[in-house]
């Protein structure tokens, strides 16, 4: 089954902030884009395959460019409300157990957003037409993105680097997105409709989106080279979290010894990293690590299963069906429960 077909919506007013402080080379390209209506911004655009806002777009081009990853680097890729923070926190722990310790009380976990710690490419590094001069960090580097696999700069694809994807069942992450977007969109905006918002998920018009075209770049790229992708999925490390973080330790090549075994290091960890432990902490009550967003709008409930008390059976039926379609010939599976609401 093709992709759902997207129609540009002539009536949206284009918002010229949008644009302000892109290159020119950004404001042509997405001058001959399509476009749709966005969650929070005016217009959504399609580039190369995927959509994305005018100024991330302008970062993603310049970090195409520039970037030049390392055999020792690491990439976190995940699509927006997929446990992004989480997967952070968690690698951010194992990479520097040995030069902080994690039942240290001054650990940068517990100072820093875990944002700020491993920054993104496209929200932080390569924004507002930044450039930055990344040789000069120490070894081994810890980036994250929402960027698709086939947009990746092509370093990180025939280097050694190390990847790690997380991705969240589509009923929670639409279901996330649409309380994390309502918080963004200014005073003068109303709520998007939760329909609304519905549609154009299915139809996947969303940022970074469609939805399986990203899952997909990143699973396929699992099952072809396990040793340069680690895929894993958010509902599995909720289940069982300290498995997930000795998996994520041994694909590193930081295996936990028998020792720190025995010393509950990895319970420790998982601890540390934990919803509420995050949630609680006065540096994600406050301030702003990605762009303007507060840090508390991050945290919500961080819970499996919680679409069950929005979406209706059609819209469950729908969603599911799209997932089923898109995914399940290539052995992505979702669980949906049998009983809705």
């Amino acid at each position: 089954m093709g992709s759902p077909q997207i129609t540009e919506n002539p009536t949206i007013a284009v918002d010229e902030d949008e644009e302000n402080g892109i290159s020119a080379e950004c404001k042509e390209l997405i001058h001959g884009c399509r476009k749709e209506k966005g969650w929070r911004t005016s217009f959504l655009y399609e580039f190369q395959g995927f959509w994305c806002q005018p100024r991330e777009i302008d970062a993603i081009l310049s970090f195409q460019k520039h970037y030049l990853a390392k055999d020792s680097d690491v990439i976190l890729a995940t699509i927006p409300k997929s446990g992004t923070t989480w997967i952070k926190s968690l690698t951010f722990a194992i990479m520097n157990r040995n030069n902080v310790p994690v039942s240290d009380g001054n650990h940068p976990l517990l100072a820093s957003n875990p944002h700020d710690l491993v920054p993104f490419f496209e929200y932080k590094l390569y924004a507002n037409n930044q450039n930055p001069n990344l040789s000069i960090l120490p070894k081994p580097r810890i980036f994250a993105t929402h960027i698709p696999f086939g947009s990746l700069s092509e370093s990180i694809k025939s280097s050694d680097c190390r990847i790690v994807y997380v991705c969240r069942n589509p009923l929670d992450t639409f279901i996330s997105s649409w309380h994390y977007i309502n918080q963004l969109r200014r005073e003068s905006q109303p709520p998007i409709p939760l329909e609304e918002a519905f549609d154009m998920y299915c139809k996947g018009v969303i940022g970074y989106g469609p939805f399986w075209e990203h899952m997909l770049g990143y699973w396929k790229e699992s099952q072809e080279r396990p040793n340069k992708v680690l895929f894993m999925k958010y509902e599995d490390m909720k289940e069982d979290a300290t498995s997930h973080v000795k998996m994520l330790a041994n694909f590193l090549g930081l295996p936990f010894s028998v020792e720190e075994e025995k010393q509950g290091l990895i319970e420790e960890i998982v601890k540390l990293c934990s919803f509420k432990k995050l949630k609680d902490l006065e540096v994600n009550q406050n301030g702003k690590s990605i762009k303007n967003f507060d840090n508390k709008h991050l945290f919500r409930k961080g819970e499996v299963g919680d679409w069950v008390n929005y979406l209706s059976p059609s819209m469950v039926h729908q969603l599911s069906k799209i997932m089923d379609e898109k995914l399940g010939d290539f052995g992505l599976k979702f669980k949906v429960c049998s009983t809705v609401s």
